[in-house]
């Protein structure tokens, strides 16, 4: 069986009681999901018992996975940002500047990034078949690694049309992957 179709195909199993298959799950996404909690969080030990909590998650309820809506790997790395996001709020007050930072410039980067590494070519693809202007400001906040700011300069546009540009561009990628099959592909 390829890479694509593993994750769903261990988390159907899962769904039926495999533990051997939830084994072999952990063990195929454990390094991503915890590589992506330290870098949010900072400190390993508090990364370990994230992770620990969202294969818990996993393990109890895999039908949660929608593979309609993306890849394992970017479900997996959806769900774990949202986690760690969740704790670093928990953590202390004096951290939701930060937080509120990271949602608003670096949060596009960020997210993408990962998505990048995952579904290069897919999303490529998607991004040829939106409107010009959303193409535009998507590949320089994604792929130059322009900050929203940066754009509205570059392009002299109010940051909300920019920000809306890419929620819109975003949407209308999400609409194209899926005409382009992405999701019968099976994802990850």
């Amino acid at each position: 069986m390829n890479n694509k179709h593993i994750g769903p195909a261990l988390l159907t199993q899962i769904a039926q009681g495999s533990k051997q298959a939830f084994n072999q799950f952990y063990e195929t996404y454990i390094p991503f999901v915890l590589h992506i909690a330290v870098q949010i969080l900072g400190d390993s030990s508090e990364a370990e018992d994230l992770c620990h909590d969202i294969f818990l998650d996993i393990f109890q309820h895999p039908e949660r996975y929608d593979p309609q809506k993306g890849s394992v790997k970017a479900w997996l790395a959806v769900k774990t940002r949202s986690r760690s996001i969740d704790r670093l709020r928990k953590r202390k007050p004096v951290l939701i500047h930060k937080l509120e930072l990271l949602e608003t410039e670096d949060a596009v980067k960020t997210e993408l990034y990962v998505l990048n590494k995952i579904e290069n070519e897919t999303l490529l693809e998607a991004l040829r078949h939106i409107p010009e202007k959303q193409r535009k400001i998507i590949y320089g906040a994604y792929f130059e690694g322009k900050t929203q700011r940066e754009l509205a300069e570059a392009l002299d546009e109010p940051l909300g049309t920019i920000k809306s540009s890419i929620r819109y561009g975003l949407q209308n990628m999400r609409k194209q992957k899926s005409l382009l099959n992405w999701a019968k592909s099976g994802g990850e």
